[in-house]
């Protein structure tokens, strides 16, 4: 069994790289810090293995098909008793946290998979790490993108696609307000949000329809957006009981949210606050933190022979001095108060009744504060469920859910009923507590998104301005809009932007003002789409156009990208984000595009379309498989038992449908055209999801680089040698030329063999002690003594001799 560390800054990849290995085990769980997380994980391993093969274990939701192999869940919630191949736990570094360490700290020193286990996290854990994990095998991970610090910048001069941080909501409200006077409105992300509302202020922000979040640190954990910029408004927070200045992990973790993968970010101060120190600004960019020094740890041991038992072992010391007790966590101090109430002293009488109080203790109240309302909740909780029914009472959790059932009442109500809401959801899901749990769990469910619906709007009247000021000043039928034959943009004759596809670019002036006059582009743009899209549906194949990054655009602007698919000749289609198409007009586009690329790959690669649905059989049949994956290319090696067990007439049937079984390579001339090799270098490039540089495909011998995969360089026609690389026929032709000059075992390095080899002397000496010669005192080439098939030490590659091609 393995224990692996994967540690890195944000925007690494850690999460992705343990999904995928958890799908390559049989078996396997996973442990996020966010609900929103696991959901998120939860329906991309659905897509991967199918609903009945994964889970998803949060404190409010549970989605458990009949034989899992696979759970995603939050950090709390996972089954660890659970024996899976795979385990991982994401941000280990949470063992830190004041309030949720001890979870984080209990998984990391227990929670094992049978084969392997990953923590994930940032590299300040790594000292901890080697001292309570000593046997973990620590992966650091570099930042895929480049945060930079920048100048402080006026609320009205950030740059769109920003996020400016607040902590404490009463200065989230009062910012977002100036945020809608002065850059006409911001997405809110703050902690007491529901996933759901959560979810609806993020696609405000992510479909254009503003250009700013205003966000708690709650954004610096969970949240994947396209924010190019982060703007600090205070650098201080209140930690519970006291303020606190940032420690610089802390404002790296929410900084890091600018940048997304290979984009790069910003981050920086808002005028008021003044410029960053330039130590911390440099600690975040070169990601250089003091490491963690302690993590919280509780007693996992606990005694539930009579509640004083289970108090005294609560509060039990650390074994080890790098852990710190947890004090005061919500169900510790909810267990002191209900121990206090008499009433509930006389109904523990058994260690039965000792762990359901433990566990009615740990129902969690998201607001957050162990009020005494909750206190009293709890009381309830637990004296329905000693009671001799043993369950909740239906008329009673009716009454207390209906109680929540209002939508009238301002933010602050809408967010404390959510927040009692998301408890009786909590509680739903307990094994045992209620009689019919999944009409509960849907009614609560229902609640839950009705008030969060109830929010969005909300919030989005009151932090975004919707007010089209043009659109109010012109007919009663709304703004005339024209569209020029180029895409240029017109309302009520003044410039608003062009038409890009079938995405809208404003002009320069407009992007931080007029917010009116682009909503109302926005909204005839939308009216006018599915005309648009006709207009592409019916277009000649000539007006599109691929690019080497593998984008297909349509008059020059960029609609869709490909991606990797299991078929190397038929990569997926993805139609790039655009608020003007809705989903039907979304899939037409889609299919047109899809259409457009299969005629163009069969066209540019008709010889390897016909050599796939060729009526080849045995070796053959199997020669032509591996060409077809290979993308027109192998190396011959690759496939010399195949090529050994060709039968009579097999090379020729081979040959009639282009491949040419060379001396070093097996692959068909006829793709060696620059926009075949264009292609086949993209489509290599899609389905292995890796982006090596673009290589020059005029040339007959290019420059090697060894870090590039030798399979891409045969995929764009070229054979690697040494410190080059050799377009197939080239090297086929140069090699029959060398042995056809070569006199008894012997050759001469002449100045006509460069000229015909097109090649410097010292290539073509590579490529002559590559077959086997090496060089005498005289100065000429004689063969090895080997014969045969040798494998060259010195550069790596596998010698012909010549056998039949």
């Amino acid at each position: 069994m393995t224990v692996t560390a994967v540690l890195g800054p944000t925007n690494t990849g850690k999460t992705h790289a343990a999904m995928e290995r958890l799908l390559s085990h049989r078996s396997g769980m996973i442990g996020f810090p966010l609900r929103l997380l696991a959901r998120e994980n939860y329906e991309r391993a659905v897509r991967v293995k199918g609903a009945d093969a994964v889970a998803l274990v949060t404190g409010e939701e549970r989605v458990v098909p009949r034989a899992p192999a696979y759970f995603i869940c939050t950090v709390e919630a996972m089954p660890v008793d659970r024996p899976v191949d795979f385990l991982a736990v994401d941000e280990i570094q949470l063992a830190a946290d004041r309030e949720r360490g001890h979870v984080f700290t209990d998984r990391l020193i227990n929670a094992r998979g049978r084969h392997e286990t990953m923590l994930l996290g940032a590299s300040t854990i790594r000292p901890l790490l080697r001292r309570l994990v000593p046997e973990a095998a620590i992966e650091a991970r570099p930042r895929l993108s480049t945060l930079c610090g920048v100048s402080p910048k006026r609320l009205a001069r950030l740059p769109r696609r920003s996020a400016v941080i607040v902590f404490s909501v009463a200065e989230l409200y009062e910012l977002a307000a100036r945020m809608r006077r002065e850059t006409g409105g911001a997405a809110l992300v703050f902690g007491a949000l529901s996933p759901r509302t959560r979810n609806a202020q993020v696609g405000l922000y992510q479909s254009g329809e503003v250009d700013y979040i205003v966000a708690t640190d709650a954004i610096g954990m969970g949240l994947n957006l396209d924010i190019d910029h982060v703007a600090f408004t205070s650098l201080t927070k209140h930690d519970g009981s006291s303020a606190r200045r940032l420690r610089p992990a802390e404002v790296a973790q929410i900084a890091g949210r600018a940048g997304r993968h290979l984009r790069d970010g910003t981050f920086g101060a808002t005028s008021d606050l003044g410029p960053l120190d330039e130590d911390l600004i440099r600690a975040v960019e070169t990601h250089d933190f003091a490491p963690l020094r302690s993590v919280f740890w509780r007693n996992g041991e606990l005694s539930f022979v009579t509640i004083p038992a289970l108090l005294r072992s609560l509060d039990r010391r650390p074994p080890l001095p790098e852990m710190v007790r947890m004090r005061n966590a919500d169900d510790h101090q909810a267990l002191r108060l209900l121990a206090g109430e008499s009433e509930i002293r006389a109904r523990v009488r058994a260690i039965e009744q000792v762990r359901l109080l433990w566990d009615v203790c740990q129902v969690p109240d998201f607001r957050n504060v162990l009020s005494d309302a909750h206190a009293r909740l709890l009381q309830e909780i637990f004296l329905h469920l000693s009671a001799s029914r043993r369950r909740l009472p239906e008329d009673w959790v009716a009454g207390q859910v209906a109680a929540l059932d209002r939508i009238d009442g301002d933010v602050g109500a809408l967010l404390m009923r959510i927040a009692a809401i998301r408890t009786w959801t909590y509680v739903s899901h307990r094994a045992g507590w209620l009689s019919d749990p999944r009409h509960w769990q849907e009614r609560s469910r229902r609640v839950e998104d009705r008030l969060s619906d109830t929010l969005h709007e909300r919030l989005t009247e009151q932090f975004v301005d919707r007010r089209a000021t043009v659109v109010a000043r012109s007919e009663s039928e709304g703004p005339h809009t024209t569209i020029g034959a180029s895409g240029e943009v017109e309302i009520q004759g003044m410039p608003a932007g062009r038409l890009e596809g079938f995405h809208f670019v404003p002009e320069a002036g407009l992007r931080q003002s007029a917010r009116p006059v682009l909503a109302a582009v926005n909204r005839v743009l939308r009216e006018g789409s599915r005309a648009r899209v006709q207009l592409f549906v019916d277009e000649p194949d000539d007006a599109c156009a691929l690019s080497p990054e593998g984008r297909i655009s349509w008059r020059g602007a960029s609609l869709a990208r490909l991606a990797g698919s299991d078929d190397p000749l038929a990569p997926r289609i993805e139609v790039l984000s655009s608020n003007l198409l809705d989903p039907p007009e979304r899939e037409r586009v889609r299919r047109r595009c899809a259409e457009w690329l299969m005629r163009r790959i069969e066209n540019v690669l008709r010889p390897l379309m016909t050599l796939r649905a060729a009526p080849l059989s045995g070796p053959a049949r199997g020669i032509a498989f591996s060409l077809v994956q290979g993308l027109g290319a192998l190396q011959r090696r690759s496939i010399a038992s195949q090529i050994r067990s060709l039968e009579a007439g097999d090379r020729a049937r081979l040959a009639r449908h282009g491949v040419r079984i060379g001396r070093w390579n097996v692959f068909l001339p006829a793709l060696l055209r620059p926009e075949a090799r264009r292609l086949t270098g993209l489509l290599w490039r899609l389905r292995q999801r890796y982006e090596p540089p673009l290589l020059p495909l005029e040339r007959a011998i290019i420059a090697r680089d060894r870090r590039v995969p030798e399979d891409y360089y045969l995929a764009c026609g070229y054979a690697p040698l040494g410190s080059t690389a050799w377009r197939l026929d080239h090297i086929e032709r140069v090699t029959g030329l060398i042995y056809g000059r070569a006199r008894r075992g012997q050759i001469a390095l002449t100045p006509e063999l460069g000229r015909i080899a097109g090649a410097e002397e010292r290539d073509v000496v590579a490529l002559i002690e590559a077959l086997g010669f090496h060089r005498t005192a005289n100065g000429v080439f004689a063969r090895s003594p080997h014969g045969g098939r040798r494998v060259s030490r010195q550069r790596g590659v596998d010698v012909p001799s010549k056998p039949r091609s």
